[in-house]
């Protein structure tokens, strides 16, 4: 089943069901979001959003395990939605929740009361990595999860980090593989940040932690873009969206960047260009770009330019976008 393309609401529940503190997790700092609504709350805000926006939208639960939070609340947040639904202004929901946290029971709620799509958050594939970030689940639960979500037909999206405690390159690569077999509609990567008022950053300052930067990050990120693409898997979402709280400076360290997504494309291409260059050096370089590409092969700040013109000695690196082309290539 694919994911329709459709503007989301969010409804944060900050925290709520979550059974124990991941190392990395705040997430009244991550969305803004400093308690969890009641069911009149959730429908005020999506009141307030489909006055905006008009209808057609669909409503997202996000921020806590939902399927994991009192089955009273559950109740009451899902019903608050049910008049949006009978009138159209909502398509359907989507909920955010954990891979340890899900039965036949619990979707059976969810589906009754209009949701379509369900988010589990992985987060990595390797027990030792899931075990060091306080995860308390293991990658089976993953697996376990996804199948079964699939089986009841939901829409299955897929969440998982890079750069946590244990993680490696090769780690990361590997989850993505291990999220790519099991076929979701789509998936979301996070590089980890730094958040003030987690376990993290204790660690982070005490020596503990050594976060990557921004830049880091992109390389690893540039590896799970090829494997989700070349599985025609959608990554909806690389890198944390910016928030007040965040950029206000309680992203303390590690890959918070507004243009993640961005950095790892570019870095991405870049691998490609090289790639065509065929031990091409020196002179001048022209790249044909289909339209709508020059700002990745040109990169963040022009950094692939400049990579190009130190490493391989060109003179000058030129971007030449054609409409009618449908790869990069050199000329």
């Amino acid at each position: 089943m694919s994911v329709p393309s459709r503007r989301l609401i969010p409804v944060f529940v900050p925290h709520l069901g979550c059974p124990n503190a991941c190392v990395f997790c705040n997430q009244r700092r991550i969305s803004g979001a400093q308690e969890a609504p009641t069911g009149e709350g959730a429908a005020r805000i999506v009141r307030e959003a489909l006055e905006k926006t008009g209808p057609g939208a669909e409503a997202a639960f996000y921020g806590g395990s939902f399927t994991a939070i009192d089955e009273d609340l559950q109740e009451e947040l899902l019903r608050a939605m049910d008049p949006f639904l009978r009138t159209g202004a909502l398509e359907r929901l989507r909920v955010s929740t954990r891979p340890d946290c899900v039965n036949e029971k619990s979707l059976e709620r969810l589906r009754v009361h209009g949701v379509r799509t369900v988010e589990l958050g992985a987060q990595s594939m390797d027990d030792e990595v899931l075990r060091l970030s306080g995860r308390g689940h293991r990658a089976a639960d993953v697996v376990n999860a996804s199948r079964l979500v699939k089986k009841m037909g939901f829409s299955l999206i897929l969440q998982m980090m890079t750069g946590l405690p244990g993680d490696t390159r090769e780690k990361a690569a590997k989850t993505a593989r291990s999220l790519a077999d099991l076929a979701p509609d789509g998936v979301r990567i996070y590089p980890t940040v730094v958040v003030e008022d987690t376990p993290l950053a204790d660690m982070w300052r005490e020596g503990k932690y050594f976060p990557h930067t921004p830049e880091e990050a992109a390389v690893w990120c540039a590896d799970l873009i090829a494997i989700f693409e070349s599985q025609s898997i959608p990554i909806i979402r690389l890198g944390l969206n910016p928030t007040e709280e965040l950029s206000g400076g309680k992203a303390l360290a590690g890959a918070y960047h507004p243009a993640m997504g961005e950095l790892a494309r570019g870095e991405l291409m870049l691998r490609k260009i090289e790639a065509l260059l065929d031990g091409r050096r020196g002179g001048k370089l022209t790249i044909r770009a289909p339209r709508g590409m020059t700002s990745i092969i040109i990169g963040q700040n022009r950094r692939n330019v400049r990579v190009l013109m130190e490493k391989y000695g060109f003179a000058s690196v030129k971007v030449y976008e054609d409409g009618e082309a449908s790869e990069v290539g050199i000329l």
